[in-house]
Order: structure tokens, then C-alpha cells, then sequence
């Protein structure tokens, strides 16, 4: 019998290839630069949104605070009342149903003031929430009101839009959408590669192939080339991916419109309902002050008997509810301010 060859052949070997001309490839690169961009951007709008999630949740405590302190100034009033009222009834001067008229109004007063100090918790909890704080952990907020507006911000016709995270969100996805469709034309083009490999190769006899062995036969081979690859057909593939990447480029246009339009919609209704609120304010003020001087006088009116009972509770009651309305329309204001603040592109002003 004839034999050819060794009986142990190995063979080891590397392999090169560097991309001379591939635009799929190049327009990827452009694209993850751009998503990169995508992220951030997109973190960035997330930290604006909780911003203003967390001072609408702040000023919301303010505000239940400053009912908080009219209901406890209101119960220290009607309790002023039911111990005069008491005594008047003991001296036969009043009625017993005034004592209850009394006793009743306290009672709603109270149960008013617990559901306010429960609603404040909730509000506390949810500003904790917003704050990423743990809401079993206790919250410490300075003790301090709302201020009092007299004046209104300068409010101007339009607002540039180009400071807005989420025109800059929207640029970023046109040019992702943009480059998306030019790496699907990219696979019209021919592709060019430098390719270079080397191996070596040994036989032996035995399981030793080194070089000690003299029967072990061993050699290298090496060679250097270009790879040129150019697409024919792909059974219309392509074509329909860059049709459907024509109709997304649509759909994120009229995204943009629609989009555009919204944050237009907002800054003009926070420039409403700024000016709504002011002039509440402004009216408000005043009424607080009317009802505060007519509660006082129907008191004194009350105490020389030259008022009833009624006209007393129905002056408090007036003046409870103008200091309500004081209050929300600080509110109001305020929650438009932060409105208008976004518009502008300046929410993180907030934060300073």
C-alpha cells in the first residue's frame, strides 16, 4: 500500500478586513452619534417634566396650608361666638336652636379642617413621589405663603420655540428618520473591503509538530486582497423599505406640526390665564378686606343686639369664602407662571 502524507495535519490562521467604501456603515456611525444625542435629549425632557411636577405639588401645599390657617382662624371666631351665645342662653337672652346653630357650624368647621390637614398629606406624599423621596420619610417645608402678585410678567406675541427640549427632541428624530432612510438607499451601493489572512500549516507524523520532530513538515501562506460586493437584486426589499421610511419622514412632519402648535396653545393660554388671575387677585384683595371689615361690624352690630345671629354666620361664611378665592387665584397664577416659564424654555430656572 501506498500512503500520502502525514497522519497529523494542523493548520492556524488569522483573518483582516477593513471596510473601504461601505455607506451602511458610515451612516450608521452618523446615527449612533445622533441617538446618543436621542438619550439625552430625552433624560433631559424627563428632568423638566418632574421639575414642574414638583413645584405645581409645592405651591399645591402652600395653598392648602393658607386654608388650613382661615379654617383655624374661622373655628377661633365661632368659638369667640358659642361662648357668648352660651352665656346669652343661660340669661335667657338667646335661643337654644342658636346654641345649635352654633355647635353645628363648629362641628362642619372641624370636620372641614381634618379633611384639609388629610388632603395636605396626600399632597405631601405626592410632592415626596415627584421628588423620588421615600414617602414614609418625613418632609420638612419652610413655613411660607404665597406672595402677593401686583404686576404681571412681560408677556410678548409669540415665543421662540427653538430653546424647547422637545424641538430639539423632534430635530433629532428628523435627522434619525433622515439617516434611517439614507442607510436603506445605502444598500443600492457596492461595497469595497482590503481583505489580508495568514495561516500556517504543519504535518507530522505524530502528535509533536514542532520543530525538534524531523518528520514534521510545517509552512505559512499569506495574501492580500480586495473585496467588491455589488447588490443586483433583493426582490424589491429595498424600494419598499425606503418607502415605508418615506412615510415615517411624513408622519414625524405633521408630528411637528401638531407639536408646534400645542406648545404655541400653551404659552398663549398661561398668558390668559395669567391675566385672568391677576385681575381675581386685584378683585379678590379687595373683597377680602369688604368682607373682613363687614364680619367685624356685624360682630360689634352682634354684641349691642342690633344683628341677629343669621346675618353674623351668613358674614363669616362670606368671608371664608373670600379668602378661598384669594388663595386660589394665587394659585392659578402661579401654576400659569410655571406654564409660562416652560414655554419659554427656562423650567430649570426653578430649580435656582
Amino acid at each position: 500500500t501506498l500512503r500520502f502524507g502525514q497522519k497529523w495535519n494542523s493548520s492556524a490562521g488569522v483573518q483582516l478586513s477593513q471596510q473601504l467604501f461601505n455607506q451602511q456603515v458610515f451612516t450608521g456611525l452618523q446615527a449612533a452619534r445622533s441617538s446618543e444625542e436621542y438619550y439625552n435629549l430625552t433624560a433631559q425632557l424627563t428632568e423638566e417634566q418632574i421639575i414642574e411636577l414638583v413645584a405645581n405639588n409645592y405651591y399645591q401645599v402652600l395653598v392648602n396650608r393658607q386654608q388650613l390657617n382661615v379654617i383655624d382662624n374661622n373655628i377661633k371666631n365661632i368659638k369667640v361666638i358659642e361662648k357668648i351665645v352660651s352665656n346669652q342662653y343661660q340669661n335667657g337672652l338667646a335661643k337654644k336652636i342658636d346654641v345649635d346653630r352654633i355647635k353645628v357650624n363648629l362641628t362642619n368647621l372641624e370636620t372641614q379642617r381634618e379633611q384639609t390637614l388629610n388632603g395636605i398629606t396626600q399632597l405631601e406624599n405626592q410632592l415626596k413621589y415627584a421628588m423620588g423621596m421615600p414617602v414614609s420619610n418625613e418632609i420638612i417645608l419652610p413655613a411660607t405663603e404665597l406672595t402677593e402678585v401686583t404686576q404681571l410678567p412681560l408677556l410678548t406675541d409669540t415665543i421662540s420655540l427653538s430653546n424647547r427640549t422637545e424641538i430639539k427632541l423632534l430635530n433629532n428624530t428628523d435627522k434619525l428618520l433622515a439617516l434611517q432612510r439614507k442607510a436603506y438607499v445605502s444598500e443600492y451601493y457596492p461595497t469595497l473591503a482590503l481583505t489580508g489572512n495568514y495561516t500556517y500549516s504543519s504535518q507530522s507524523g505524530g502528535f509533536d509538530f514542532l520543530s525538534s520532530n524531523s518528520s514534521a513538515i510545517g509552512f505559512g501562506s499569506s495574501a492580500i486582497g480586495l473585496s467588491l460586493r455589488v447588490p443586483i437584486f433583493n426582490g424589491f426589499l429595498t424600494r419598499s423599505k425606503i418607502r415605508q421610511a418615506d412615510v415615517d419622514i411624513t408622519k414625524a412632519k405633521e408630528s411637528r406640526k401638531e407639536a408646534v402648535n400645542g406648545l404655541n396653545l400653551a404659552y398663549e393660554n398661561a398668558k390668559i390665564q395669567l391675566r385672568n388671575s391677576i385681575n381675581t387677585i386685584i378683585s379678590q384683595k379687595k373683597n377680602v378686606e369688604l368682607a373682613a371689615e363687614i364680619y367685624k361690624s356685624t360682630q360689634n352690630n352682634y354684641n349691642n343686639g342690633l344683628a341677629n345671629l343669621t346675618d353674623l354666620l351668613d358674614t363669616e361664611n362670606s368671608l371664608t369664602q373670600a379668602q378661598n378665592s384669594y388663595t386660589q387665584a394665587l394659585l392659578n397664577y402661579k401654576i400659569a407662571e410655571i406654564q409660562l416659564i416652560k414655554s419659554k424654555g427656562n423650567i430649570k430656572t426653578l430649580v435656582n
